[in-house]
């Protein structure tokens, strides 16, 4: 999407005329006319209704301006952050469950970037420990962590133990990932039972466990069925793969991006019998302060979550 289309849409809501806003942006009307119809189509909604009266503001429009001016917002503050002649160089460092909605969110921040930037991102994906030993050994600033709600007193027992502030992302119970051809798909409801006969695609380091809570393995969906076949991976690229050509194949996740799952032909489905909520959990240490950096991360994570999970 054009971010100079969104700055001519805001200024035209805000003229409330073509010709205004025209004058105000130093372009010809024609021009800017041109590019909010090209913005509308783009979008496959009318941002404004055309009247005798000037332009009128739609229902989507509303709803638009409103990320619009938002995501304006987010750009002049990384533009602030980002001075020419400024020596400062920036850096944010995150460490993170293989979640797809948090690598969305991290691709949509990192385009807000500039590329005269003097900054340098490090986005680690892994398992709790990995997160907490990030922050407190390899100078991460963030974290987010995934557990099941049973342990969440033994992680907030565990984060206040080590000094870290922690804050709830998200609550969700797994779906099941697999390919729109799969057999699953033509079940009128999907049982824990009928995985039995299914390979489970799996991250290597998922079944790991604190070594204080042995016992954590137990909570694990993969332990209330008798899978006789799994495929044990450490990176997530090759999980869509598998799960789009081998429609035997099967996969625990948090909710998916809609563009993501078009783009491997796949789909997700409930299964009855998953009654665990699952939390995701962003963590940093309690004398730490959040960058701006951190703070436009967090906002872009967050209406990430809110278009996933709506």
């Amino acid at each position: 999407m054009n971010l100079l289309y969104l700055k001519y849409a805001v200024e035209v809501a805000a003229c409330g005329s073509i010709n205004k806003a025209a004058e105000k942006l130093y372009i010809g009307q024609p021009n800017l006319s041109r590019a909010i119809k090209e913005l509308e189509t783009s979008l496959g909604v009318s941002i404004f209704d055309r009247s005798s009266k000037g332009m009128e503001i739609t229902p989507d429009g509303e709803v638009f301006l409103g990320y619009a001016k938002s995501i304006l917002r987010q750009v002049d503050s990384v533009e602030g952050m980002f001075k020419k002649g400024s020596s400062t160089k920036l850096k944010f460092s995150i460490s993170v469950p293989r979640a797809s909605y948090i690598g969305t969110a991290f691709t949509s921040f990192s385009k807000m970037i500039g590329k005269d930037d003097d900054v340098k991102l490090y986005y680690r994906e892994g398992g709790q420990l990995d997160a907490i030993r990030s922050i407190l050994q390899d100078d991460y600033k963030l974290g987010i962590i995934r557990y099941a709600e049973t342990f969440d007193r033994y992680y907030k027992s565990l984060l206040d133990d080590k000094e870290l502030n922690y804050e709830l992302v998200s609550e969700f119970k797994y779906k099941l990932l697999v390919s729109k051809k799969s057999r699953l798909t033509k079940l009128e409801k999907v049982t824990l039972s009928d995985l039995a006969d299914f390979i489970e695609v799996m991250h290597a380091d998922q079944t790991t466990s604190s070594p204080s809570l042995p016992d954590m393995k137990k909570d694990d969906l993969s332990e209330d069925i008798d899978i006789r076949r799994r495929i044990y991976i450490f990176e997530r690229a090759s999980q869509f793969e598998l799960l789009s050509e081998n429609t035997d194949t099967f996969m625990w996740v948090s909710p998916v991006p809609k563009k993501l799952l078009d783009s491997y032909n796949l789909t997700e489905i409930e299964c009855t019998g998953n009654h665990k909520t699952y939390k995701d959990v962003i963590i940093y240490r309690n004398d730490y302060k959040l960058s701006q950096l951190d703070k436009l991360f967090i906002s872009e994570l967050c209406r990430i979550r809110r278009e996933v999970f709506n």
